[in-house]
């Protein structure tokens, strides 16, 4: 018989398969319905279902017409207004998109498969607003929080990877497809377990090791998806390769690296080193990119760094910074072979230059 999804109850047995958007199926025939199962139906927007006419023990499944609550509360049956994400300020449209991302990656938990649809419907709005990450990417670490930090990451790393890619010189389509990637890039934390996102003292040897599989298992993840591009499979796959070898899991090394991965390399790390953690407290962002750069004569592409740091402290004479001793400061002069250290007037009128005071660093944009 034919019910509404809101009518199952676990022990209902399923007659044919439930099917996604993919049309591979969610939850095969014959199933025994359980609690879990009938979450996923909820989650992915099924309005019917065909099940048997006895429930898993023999009795008879006695579907009750479905109550209006239950209308109201199916996905499907919602009389809210569908929020024009447009209309959103690009904060309100960054924190809608990690809510999100967070019910997919838990879909994921669940062994369900990526729905390549769901997710591209789900990121490409907002890392096509280039103008707003624009101005966003001084504070965009500002955005994460210690308990949802995975998520913020995963958004943040495929916007950061979307506007790389743009600098780069990259066809929209092609950015497009790098902030795909920076997204799926860490899928396969999925597999591992709760230690990754809840243990606040140091990895063991064995959860490191551990660790390391997750762009192998993102990799399967996505391997037999047609609708997802082989370059950003290849990127997933490799986004923790380096350079000199050092990477992982395959230790590829300089042009067996896929551009699209270094790319993701660069914004992974910048993001990591710069958000506040459960196990590890947050790096200025001027820090980090003074890191990158030291990392970019061995492990990292070195075009792809130097742009990445031109895009992001690209200051203007006139910014007001705070400096990591807390005293307030305006950049009066920029030296473009090293853009972090500007020269500065303090508030006291004090002319200092950063490059003679390496003690010293910008904190925050003001």
């Amino acid at each position: 018989m034919r019910v509404s999804s809101s009518q199952v109850v676990p022990g209902c047995v399923l007659l044919r398969d439930v099917k996604g958007k993919t049309n591979r199926p969610i939850i095969p025939q014959k199933t025994v319905l359980t609690a879990e199962h009938i979450k996923v139906l909820h989650k992915f927007l099924i309005e019917h279902v065909e099940v048997s006419e006895r429930l898993k023990n023999g009795t008879p499944f006695q579907p009750q017409p479905a109550s209006e609550k239950e209308k109201a509360d199916h996905p499907n049956h919602s009389k809210e207004k569908i929020v024009d994400v447009t209309e959103l300020s690009f904060r309100d449209h960054y924190d809608q998109v990690v809510e999100q991302y967070k019910k997919l990656f838990d879909s994921w938990r669940n062994n369900l498969p990526i729905n390549n649809l769901a997710v591209r419907n789900l990121i490409l709005p907002l890392i096509d607003r280039m103008d707003d990450i624009g101005s966003a990417v001084y504070t965009l670490h500002r955005f994460a929080n210690k308990k949802d930090y995975f998520y913020h990451h995963g958004v943040s790393v495929s916007i950061l990877s979307a506007y790389l890619g743009k600098k780069l010189g990259y066809q929209k389509g092609e950015w497009l497809q790098i902030g795909m990637a920076g997204l799926l890039s860490d899928a396969g934390m999925a597999r591992l377990g709760d230690f990754v996102f809840h243990k606040e003292g140091l990895l063991t040897d064995e959860e490191r090791l551990e660790i390391i599989k997750h762009p192998t298992y993102t990799y399967r993840m996505v391997e037999h998806i047609s609708s997802i591009p082989s370059t950003v499979k290849l990127a997933v796959l490799q986004h923790h390769e380096r350079m000199d070898g050092s990477g992982y899991p395959l230790g590829l090394s300089q042009e067996k690296i896929h551009s699209y991965a270094r790319i993701i390399a660069v914004c992974d790390i910048y993001h990591a080193m710069t958000s506040e953690r459960i196990y590890r407290k947050k790096q200025s962002p001027f820090s980090v990119i003074e890191e990158l750069q030291k990392e970019q004569y061995s492990k990292l592409d070195i075009r792809i760094v130097q742009v990445f740091v031109d895009s992001i402290a690209n200051f203007s004479i006139g910014t007001k910074v705070l400096l990591s001793n807390n005293q307030d400061g305006e950049i009066v002069f920029i030296d473009p072979k090293v853009p972090t250290r500007p020269i500065l007037r303090l508030k006291n009128g004090e002319i200092i230059t950063l490059s003679n005071h390496q003690d010293l660093h910008i904190s925050e944009i003001l």
